[in-house]
């Protein structure tokens, strides 16, 4: 069970990673363009991984929080309808 785990969490690491980068705007990736990103958690799943996460992931600016969902009891225009 124990050598498993860390087949596991590496795997799980790059899937998230390669979601990430996917879902990440073109013009907000870091130091790469996004395809070659991909291609890099790919081929190496841990240093890619851990490389994306540290130099090509968007900054958020400090202090942001990031945007969370709203429910339609905080939307203005929904609670205009009732």
């Amino acid at each position: 069970m124990l050598r498993v785990l860390p087949v596991v969490l590496s795997l799980a690491l790059s899937v998230y990673c390669v979601i990430d980068c996917v879902r990440t705007d073109e013009h907000a990736v870091r130091g790469l363009p996004k395809l070659v990103w991909v291609f890099v958690v790919l081929l190496f799943p841990l240093a890619g991984s851990i490389a994306w996460l540290v130099a090509g992931r968007p900054q958020r600016p400090p202090g942001q929080r990031p945007l969370r969902p709203r429910g339609p009891d905080d939307d203005p225009d929904f609670l205009r309808k009732l």
